[in-house]
């Protein structure tokens, strides 16, 4: 038996019945690390030691009978997030070297949970990418092609889980980079409603937009992690003080009578005929499980894009001030304060210089109502048109993107049409509800495809559950991408 073909839940069970160690799992993740990652390069910091140092004391703690959600399960960490004694770098050479002396909440949590943090995965320098070549220090490869992107921000957590480098994932997701990569990748990735999981120790890149969700190879491995990360946190001004539900009791697999909308803005000009008839029959599937499909109408989508990408650059430039080679990082010595400052900020990678810019610009004296104020009032439009469409549907099914994952390199020279690869993601970030991603085909290629599952504010449940019905009846999740290339 390969340990790392097995599904996070199924090694759960594994390790419950005492077929299979943490140690023994933990080593085998570890090796398969030093066989693929060199080529894929999921990892910007793998963490052997303290992973193997966490699967002992799992296992002893299993041996005293003790049990947790996740005890002794190898997971990995967006280097976005802070883990304590463990470099976090944001994907960022500004951020070099730092080492927090504290843990994320979420991360926290795993620890408590008894998860095994096996490293910190590749980003787009501070989140800002739809393909993880922002990264200040190695582009990471899709799995199931290594000319083509995994996606971003979160293509390094994708990545991993798609090639067995962790039996699931932590990423964030500002503007789709838990799904988006996850349609690229071909495993579930989940965008939990904002406030529902802490972002305290998470290095923000937009405030009011982030969210750290899971990754895992089926519905239920992201269940599980969800229900681990997943409630209120005092330490976060901007958590829900609300119950979390049962997520994995959840998944029973029945929707029948359940009103699934179908918005007619995402089936538009400039999607991909392959993608449009996977996630087509993908609904159809859907139907034919007992869910009612309603054709609905998001009116303000077309806003989406040109909002988000006003409202998050703006919130980035407040946000990405701190680093002035002063409290975090390197810092390179100038002549003076001023030119101190200058050179460490020329650290920052191209693209985070220009949503920097774009956000300054959009927040300085005189355009400020003509460009911020106005992607506050689309944002609002944008809200409403979710609201109203909840009405009368309990979750909404679309594409995830408008393509399969594009080269590496495509669209490097053109921020414009990189920026749309999170045409169809972003509308969810400014609404604050919930969505996931989820396999539902291959193109011609064999580049997976993904289906997005959007639910109103607080709805994960049902998206998930909605998710796992569609899964179980198709089982495009049980496909693994070919390891040598």
């Amino acid at each position: 038996m390969n340990v790392t073909e097995l599904t996070l839940t199924e090694l759960r069970r594994r390790l419950r019945q005492g077929s299979v160690t943490s140690v023994a799992a933990t080593e085998a993740v570890l090796q398969r690390i030093i066989d693929l990652d060199n080529d894929l390069r999921a990892y910007l910091t793998v963490s052997d030691a303290l992973a193997l140092e966490m699967a002992r004391d799992a296992d002893e703690r299993r041996a005293l009978g003790e049990d947790g959600p996740l005890l002794g399960v190898p997971i990995a960490v967006k280097d976005i997030i802070c883990t304590q004694g463990v470099e976090t770098t944001a994907g960022s050479r500004i951020l070099e070297g730092f080492i927090p002396p504290y843990d994320a909440t979420v991360v926290a949590r795993l620890r408590a949970a008894g998860a095994v943090i096996v490293g910190k995965t590749n980003t787009d320098e501070f989140a800002m990418g739809s393909s993880t070549e922002n990264s200040g220090y190695v582009t990471t490869r899709n799995p199931w092609d290594h000319e083509h992107v995994p996606g971003g921000s979160s293509g390094g957590s994708a990545a991993a889980v798609a090639a067995g480098l962790a039996f699931g994932a932590l990423g964030t997701d500002t503007g789709g980079s838990v799904r988006q990569p996850a349609s690229f990748c071909g495993v579930v990735g989940m965008r939990p409603t904002y406030g529902r999981v802490s972002r305290w120790g998470v290095i923000a890149y937009a405030s009011s937009l982030d969210q750290v969700g899971p990754f895992g190879r089926t519905v239920a491995d992201c269940a599980a992690i969800l229900q681990v990360i997943a409630g209120h946190d005092a330490l976060d001004s901007t958590s829900i003080d609300a119950p979390v539900p049962d997520y994995e009791a959840a998944l029973t697999g029945d929707i029948s009578g359940l009103r699934i909308g179908v918005p007619q803005e995402y089936f538009a000009e400039g999607l991909d005929p392959q993608v449009d008839a996977a996630v087509g029959r993908a609904i159809e599937q859907l139907e034919a499980m007992g869910a009612q499909t309603v054709v609905i109408s998001l009116p303000h989508t077309r806003y989406a894009l040109p909002a988000y990408y006003l409202i998050a650059p703006a919130e980035a430039s407040a946000n990405l001030a701190r680093y002035d080679g002063v409290r975090y990082g390197p810092r390179c010595e100038g002549s003076n304060v001023v030119d101190t400052v200058k050179q460490t900020r020329a650290l920052f990678g191209a693209e985070t210089k220009r949503r920097i810019m774009l956000g300054t610009y959009a927040l300085s004296a005189g355009y400020y109502e003509a460009y911020y104020g106005q992607a506050l009032k689309a944002r609002t439009l944008i809200q409403n048109d979710f609201l109203q469409a909840f009405e009368s549907v309990d979750v909404i099914a679309a594409p995830t993107c408008p393509t399969t994952a594009f080269r590496i390199g495509e669209r490097t020279a053109d921020p414009l049409s990189m920026y749309l690869a999170d045409v169809l993601t972003v509308p969810v970030n400014l609404s604050a509800g919930c969505g996931l991603s989820l396999p539902c085909g291959f193109d011609d290629a064999g580049l997976p495809i993904g289906m997005q599952l959007i639910g109103n504010t607080l709805q994960e449940a049902t998206v998930l559950n909605v998710a796992y019905a569609y899964e179980r009846a198709t089982g495009w999740n049980r496909k693994r991408p070919v390891e040598t290339r």
